[in-house]
């Protein structure tokens, strides 16, 4: 039995039952997911009859009291709401919960949108109009994360004199701490992870965003850059290059 709760101008609904259970392996109990978004009828449809359980808030604030009241696993959320728009709703759960995974679904679609989206604590970003079988498929690769069968996270990743902890998602240069967006992190971890191998940027997407690569956007060139002015600007070697016509590379080497 999955659980959500979303925002709705209206009147309050909430789903407490399912008679479409999902099961994403046989020992896990069930998702509870947050929304906090605009919604029309037809996606309570949506989310019934794929097994997922809705709470429902009016406004952000109304949505981070709802967080701050009850244990979810997901949380899906609009940017334009009352009182407390999605960015900073989004920032005030990544204080609490560095962890849970977001996915921003609203009509704002531009690439600062996006990049404001991810820089607030996003994990993922939907843009209206949108396709439920398409939101379905981003949720289940987001509740990957929260099912139990994430491996275990190694104590230290160490490249260069480039370090990372996993555990405490702290980043250090010749024993300088740096500061990391999450989105810039996840970047930055699945390079150093990948170190001296070509990554194109339909990769990065898909493995580092969950989304597939519109080449009508740059915001993973946006991104490379912000992590080249916080890791190699004032560090030698320089560790993140690119290569023209196929991606780029973490590495020491050139």
């Amino acid at each position: 039995m999955w659980s959500l709760f979303t925002t709705e101008m209206g009147k309050w609904s909430t789903n407490r039952t399912s008679h479409f259970p999902v099961y994403v392996n046989e020992s896990y109990k069930g998702i509870h997911i947050a929304l906090g978004t605009f919604f029309i009828w037809p996606s309570h449809r949506f989310f019934k009859e794929n097994g997922y359980q809705t709470m429902v808030a009016y406004d952000g604030l109304m949505g981070l009291r709802l967080f701050q009241t009850h244990t979810f696993d997901l949380v899906i959320s609009d940017i334009v709401l009352p009182k407390m728009d999605g960015f900073e709703l989004a920032k005030e759960i990544r204080k609490t919960n560095p962890n849970i995974p977001i996915l921003m679904l609203t009509a704002l679609g531009s690439t600062n949108d996006k990049l404001d989206g991810f820089d607030a604590g996003a994990d993922d970003y939907m843009v209206k109009p949108f396709d439920f079988r398409e939101l379905n498929a981003r949720i289940k690769v987001l509740l990957k994360r929260v099912t139990g069968n994430a491996q275990e996270l190694p104590q230290e990743l160490v490249y260069a004199d480039l370090r990372i902890d996993p555990q405490r998602k702290d980043v250090e240069r010749n024993g300088i701490s740096i500061k990391l967006s999450p989105k810039e992190y996840n970047l930055l971890l699945y390079m150093v992870e990948n170190a001296e191998r070509v990554l194109s940027r339909v990769e990065i997407a898909e493995k580092v965003w969950n989304t597939h690569f519109d080449t009508g956007t740059n915001f993973i060139d946006v991104y490379i850059n912000y992590l080249r002015k916080k890791i190699d600007r004032d560090f030698e070697p320089k560790l993140i290059h690119t290569k023209a016509g196929m991606g780029f590379i973490l590495t020491d080497k050139i």
